[in-house]
């Protein structure tokens, strides 16, 4: 059997090893993607101490990258959490928008919370703003919960530094910078069409009412609008730091900027995620803990329980990385590579579809996210993409990530047991919302590929 076949099928085994171990003996992800990168680097003859020595190295080169990012980012995000951040920012959004746009101040609501703070804990804490949304008009809980979800899943998928798309950015080598861009660029008109757009349809079709044991508390005491200015403020902060290092590296390509300058390399400095996290951090640690009333103590609690979360999105991804080290040694990322080429399927098409299959099968979006980025990544380095593209080909893979959430997805009882809905109506609006968001997101980024080298 020719060489490129047959490491092509192991490739295909691989995959197929790994959903089995996965969805049908319930093995851990992490020891799943382990087990299937043993088997590639096996089946492919490469001797046993190098594997070893390449698993070693893959998972070490992803961690050196994705710890303190996604850890900065937990931290982050939990401040927010217990400033009452999300509120916040959720009350002057819908004031700046009025009654009559508030399901678009729902979506762009959703589209910042999620940046520092994981969907589901952001739907926790701003579902009570739905119920009391809805208690007041009358209207379907969906009216309002579908924009807000819409807003959430799109950045959670799309956007560093949550942690999907770093882990994506880092495995298939993706500068951060661009990934933002193209996040924000493909995911605002998903969110749009997910959002406003189908809510308003959906919850004419289905009329959800209120939970009937929610109680409703007297108003909380309005924020100030300062607090508003300083939490946009530290969300958009990293996001800004790491596009000012992005662009200050465009310019000195063009030579528009002197590559030695000490501001360039000021910019690079503070504009890396781990500075530019850093910062952020600090920030926030000030103004929305000290400046708060939480004392020192209580910020380390908060940290502790931050990073108990984020530490199994590390494993798994740090497996990610192993598994495209792996598929990188034994040739079988070259062998993908050729078949690709030989048939002529684009790299960002094939990225989707890896990242659709493995995501309906098995149901967790991290899994598909870093298992596809680990098959594209060998085939991405024999191309030799500009930036710009490779960030595209990441964004393509959040997109498949995003597809048909079900039963075998957690974000699928969330969604259930906090609407107070049927396994039925939870297929119709959360599973068709999240396909639409991936439909939608995979057309606009085949669409700017176009214009794209």
């Amino acid at each position: 059997m020719d060489q490129t076949i047959y490491l092509f099928i192991i490739t295909s085994l691989s995959i197929l090893l790994l959903l089995v171990l996965v969805m049908k003996l319930k093995v851990h992800a992490f020891i799943s993607l382990l087990l299937a990168s043993t088997f590639v680097g096996l089946a492919s003859g490469m001797p046993f101490m190098d594997l070893i020595t390449n698993l070693q190295k893959g998972m070490g080169d992803i961690l050196g990258f994705i710890t303190i990012v996604v850890g900065l980012g937990a931290i982050l995000g939990k401040l927010l959490e217990v400033s009452g951040g999300a509120q916040t920012l959720a009350h002057f959004i819908i004031k700046g928008f009025g009654e009559k746009r508030t399901t678009w101040a729902l979506m762009l609501t959703g589209f910042i919370v999620s940046i520092p703070v994981f969907l589901d804990v952001g739907f926790i804490i701003l579902i009570p703003l739905i119920y009391a949304l809805t208690k007041k008009s009358g209207l379907s809980m969906l009216h309002y919960a579908i924009p807000l979800l819409a807003g959430m899943a799109v950045t959670h998928a799309f956007i560093p530094p949550t942690p999907g798309p770093v882990a994506v950015a880092e495995i298939i080598n993706a500068n951060l910078g661009w990934m933002i861009i193209f996040g924000v660029v493909v995911g605002l008109p998903c969110s749009i069409i997910a959002g406003p757009i189908f809510g308003r349809y959906i919850s004419k079709k289905i009329f959800v009412p209120v939970p009937s044991h929610i109680e409703f508390k007297a108003d909380a005491e309005t924020p100030l609008k300062s607090d508003f200015y300083m939490i946009a403020f530290v969300i958009t902060l990293p996001l800004l730091l790491i596009l000012l290092a992005t662009t200050s590296g465009m310019l000195v390509g063009l030579g528009y900027l002197d590559g030695e300058h000490f501001l360039v390399g000021l910019a690079q400095f503070i504009g890396h995620p781990f500075m530019a996290l850093t910062v952020a951090t600090l920030i926030a640690s000030y103004f929305l803990g000290f400046k708060k009333g939480f004392k020192a103590k209580q910020l380390l609690e908060f940290s502790d329980k931050a990073l108990a979360p984020a530490g199994l999105i590390i494993v798994i991804t740090g497996a990610g990385g192993m598994f495209k080290q792996i598929l990188v040694e034994s040739g079988a990322g070259e062998a993908l590579a050729q078949v690709f080429i030989e048939y002529n399927v684009a790299p960002i098409v094939m990225a989707y579809v890896i990242a659709v299959v493995i995501r309906v099968i098995q149901g967790s979006a991290t899994v598909a996210m870093v298992t596809a980025a680990g098959m594209i990544a060998p085939v991405i380095m024999g191309l030799e993409y500009s930036e710009p593209m490779k960030a595209l080909i990441g964004i393509a893979i959040a997109a498949g990530s995003c597809i048909l959430s079900h039963v075998n997805d957690s974000g699928f009882w969330l969604v259930k047991k906090y609407l107070d809905i049927s396994e039925k109506q939870t297929l119709q609006t959360w599973t068709v919302m999240e396909t639409i968001i991936s439909l939608s997101g995979f057309l606009i980024v085949l669409l700017l590929s176009f214009f794209i080298s």
